[in-house]
C-alpha cells in the first residue's frame, strides 16, 4: 500500500482516496484481502504459540491423545469462545460440569498481534476513507470467524476419568459396578458454535476498534479526525496502564519461578492467565471487588493468597475479594493501593502531555474518568471464571470426592465507579503537572499548527 500512497499527489481527489480498495480495481482488493489474511493468520498464530507453551508448562502434553483438542480449545476460549463439558458413567450415572473462563494471556497476545498486523499497511497514511476502513475490517473479520469456526470443529475430546480413589484395592467403581453397571466415567468438551460465533464476532470487532482508538500514527475517516485529540492519548493511555500491570505481574512471577520453586506450573499461569490476575490486582487496588469460592480438590492456577480467600466463606456463602480481605490473609496486599495511585497517575501524565496544550486540567480530568471507568467496564468481566464439575448417581447430588466448584465474579459496577473516581483525580492532577511539559508537537514558539491550534502535528492528522 505504500508504493500506491507514493504516486498519490498531495491532494488526491475523493473519488481516488487514499488506500482504497477500489482505487486500483482487483488488485488493490486482492492486497486487502491479502494483508487482512496476514493479520487473521498472524494473530491465531500468536495465540496458538502462547496457548501450546502454557498447556506444556501445565503437563497438558501428557493426555492421552487430546492435546491438538484442547489447544483448539483453548484459543477458542482466547477468542471470546464458550466450552461445555459433559460425560458418561454407565446407564445410572453421569458427570457433568461447566466452565466459563479466558485465558488473558492468549487473548491479550492474540489481540496485539492482529491489531498491530492490521494497522502496519495504513502507517503512512494521514486521512483514511470509511470505506477503505469499513472494507478492511469487514475482511478481517470474515476470515477471524471462518477459523474459529473450524477450530470450534476441532475442538472436541473425551478423557476417560478413572475413579480410583483412597484404597487403590476398593476403586469407587467397585462400590457401585454391580448395583448401577457403571462404568469408569468419560468426560468430555465441546465448543457452543453459535455462541462462539456470536462472542467472536464482538471480539475481533472490539479488538480492531480498539486498535485504531489507541495507535497515534494509524489514519482516521476526515469526520472524526476533530475527536481523537480527546479520545486517542486517554485510549492509548489506558492500553499502556493494563499492560504496565501485565509486565509487573510478569516480574513477580518470574521472581517466584526462580525463588519459590515449581517453576512450570508458574510458567503455566504466566502464559496462560496473567492479565486475569494483574487487572484483578488493578481493580482491587483501587478499590474494586470479586466475590467467590473455590470447594472440592479442585481450584484454580492462582496465587495462594487469593485462593485461601477464596476457601474461607462459611457454607454457601460467596468470599469477598478486596484489598481487606487480601491484607487479612498478608498484610503486603497493602501495597496494591500506592501501586495503583503511581501507576493510574502515570499513566493520566502520560495522557496530559500526549494531548493538545490547550486543554485545562478539568479536561484532562474528564477524558481519563471515562476512559479509565469505559477500561474497567469492559476489562473487569473477562476475569470471570466459573467451572464447576462432579460425577451423580441415579441424579441425586454429586461426589464430593470428584465434585468442585470454582467461582470467581467482579463486582463490576463497584469497580467501574472507584475507575471513574480514580480516572477523575488522576486526570486533574496530571493536567496540573502537564502544564510544564511540552506537549507532542507543540511549537515552542507558539506558532499554530494547521488548523490555527497550538499542539497539532503539521504532518500527520493521524498523530495526537
Amino acid at each position: 500500500m505504500g508504493r500506491v500512497s507514493s504516486r498519490l499527489p498531495s491532494t488526491p481527489p475523493p473519488a481516488a482516496g487514499r488506500g482504497a480498495p477500489g482505487g486500483d480495481g482487483a488488485p488493490a482488493a486482492l492486497r486487502v484481502a491479502a494483508q487482512a489474511l496476514a493479520a487473521v493468520v498472524a494473530g491465531y498464530l500468536a495465540m496458538a504459540v502462547t496457548a501450546g507453551l502454557g498447556l506444556w508448562a501445565a503437563g497438558a502434553a501428557d493426555l492421552p491423545g487430546g492435546f491438538a483438542a484442547v489447544l483448539a480449545a483453548v484459543v477458542v476460549m482466547a477468542a471470546g469462545g464458550q466450552v461445555e463439558i459433559a460425560g458418561s458413567a454407565g446407564s445410572f450415572a453421569g458427570t457433568q460440569g461447566e466452565l466459563t473462563a479466558m485465558p488473558l494471556t492468549v487473548t491479550l497476545v492474540g489481540a496485539l498481534v492482529t491489531g498491530a498486523v492490521f494497522l502496519r499497511p495504513l502507517r503512512h497514511h494521514a486521512v483514511a476513507r470509511t470505506g477503505d476502513l469499513a472494507a478492511r475490517a469487514a475482511a478481517v473479520t470474515v476470515l477471524w470467524l471462518a477459523v474459529l469456526a473450524g477450530l470450534s470443529a476441532a475442538a472436541r475430546h473425551d478423557f476417560p476419568l478413572s475413579l480410583d480413589v483412597g484404597d487403590p484395592e476398593e476403586p469407587l467403581t467397585d462400590l457401585f459396578g454391580e448395583l448401577l453397571n457403571a462404568t469408569d466415567p468419560t468426560v468430555g468438551f465441546r465448543t457452543l458454535v453459535g455462541p462462539t460465533l456470536g462472542y467472536g464476532l464482538l471480539w475481533i470487532l472490539g479488538v480492531l476498534l480498539v486498535a485504531l482508538l489507541v495507535s497515534r500514527r494509524s489514519p482516521l475517516p476526515a469526520r472524526v479526525l476533530r475527536h481523537q485529540e480527546a479520545v486517542r492519548p486517554a485510549a492509548s493511555a489506558m492500553l499502556l496502564l493494563l499492560l504496565a500491570y501485565v509486565a509487573v505481574g510478569l516480574v513477580i512471577g518470574l521472581v517466584v519461578a526462580a525463588t519459590k520453586g515449581h517453576a512450570a506450573e508458574t510458567f503455566a499461569v504466566l502464559l496462560l492467565g496473567l492479565p486475569n490476575v494483574s487487572w484483578l490486582a488493578l481493580g482491587v487496588g483501587i478499590g474494586g471487588s470479586w466475590e467467590g469460592r473455590v470447594d472440592g480438590p479442585f481450584g484454580l492456577p492462582m496465587p495462594q493468597l487469593l485462593d485461601a480467600v477464596l476457601r474461607g466463606g462459611d457454607g454457601p456463602d460467596l468470599s469477598t475479594v478486596d484489598l481487606s480481605s487480601l491484607a487479612a490473609q498478608d498484610g503486603r496486599a497493602w501495597w496494591l493501593l500506592p501501586v495503583a495511585a503511581v501507576l493510574v497517575l502515570a499513566a493520566a501524565f502520560v495522557a496530559a502531555v500526549r494531548s493538545p496544550a490547550r486543554f485545562r486540567p478539568w479536561h484532562h480530568a474528564l477524558h481519563l474518568g471515562a476512559a479509565f471507568a469505559l477500561t474497567m467496564l469492559a476489562v473487569a468481566p473477562l476475569t470471570l471464571v466459573e467451572a464447576r464439575f462432579g460425577l451423580s448417581v441415579l441424579g441425586i447430588g454429586d461426589l464430593a470426592a470428584l465434585g468442585g466448584e470454582v467461582v470467581l465474579r467482579p463486582d463490576v459496577w463497584r469497580t467501574v465507579g472507584f475507575a471513574l473516581l480514580w480516572g477523575l483525580v488522576a486526570g486533574f492532577l496530571a493536567g496540573l503537572l502537564a502544564t510544564r511539559v511540552r506537549h507532542r508537537g507543540q511549537v515552542p514558539s507558539g506558532a499554530a499548527g494547521p488548523a490555527g491550534e497550538p499542539g497539532e502535528e503539521k504532518t500527520e492528522p493521524g498523530k495526537d
